[in-house]
């Protein structure tokens, strides 16, 4: 899909702030607040737009900790790529998967309530797996930025 430079305004609003109304919305982006809705129905059914969230505090529900995991897997076959990714989906600890190139097979990171609960879920989810060659863990220790929010640009 090509983006024009209306769409790209639309879309750098609502990356900083996906809970303007329509009023708001139309006046950064100098658009009527139907032609903004009917554009944000647009990205959303092409896809452009793939969710609409809120970024919660790890802090203010109970799970401070955040580890970045470096996963190998024991064979790097279709079918054990593809289950390993399902698991990612599937296990709420994990809040980001990564399937890359280079010495490590996926990159992780994953969340915890505290570090004997990272310990639990890692007996889960590593030891357990006998697809899991191996993984290391490096902990958090401070989040200094998060966001998805995605540079646009449109000639």
């Amino acid at each position: 899909m090509e983006l024009d430079r209306a769409d790209a305004a639309i879309l750098e609003a609502i990356q900083k702030n996906n809970r303007l109304t329509s009023d708001e919305l139309a006046a950064i982006v100098n658009l009527s607040p139907t032609a903004c809705q009917r554009r944000l129905k647009r990205l959303r059914s092409d896809g452009v737009i793939e969710a609409d969230v809120s970024i919660v505090s790890p802090k203010a529900v109970g799970r401070p900790f955040s580890m970045i995991v470096f996963v190998t897997l024991e064979r790097e076959r279709h079918d054990i790529v593809d289950l390993f990714k399902q698991s990612i989906r599937d296990c709420p600890e994990v809040m980001t998967g990564y399937y890359v190139t280079g010495e490590t097979d996926f990159v992780l990171v994953v969340t915890a309530e505290d570090m004997e609960s990272y310990e639990e879920f890692t007996r889960r989810f590593f030891y357990e797996n006998p697809n899991i060659r191996g993984f290391k863990t490096m902990v958090v220790m401070d989040r200094v930025k998060a966001g998805f929010e995605l540079p646009i640009h449109v000639d």
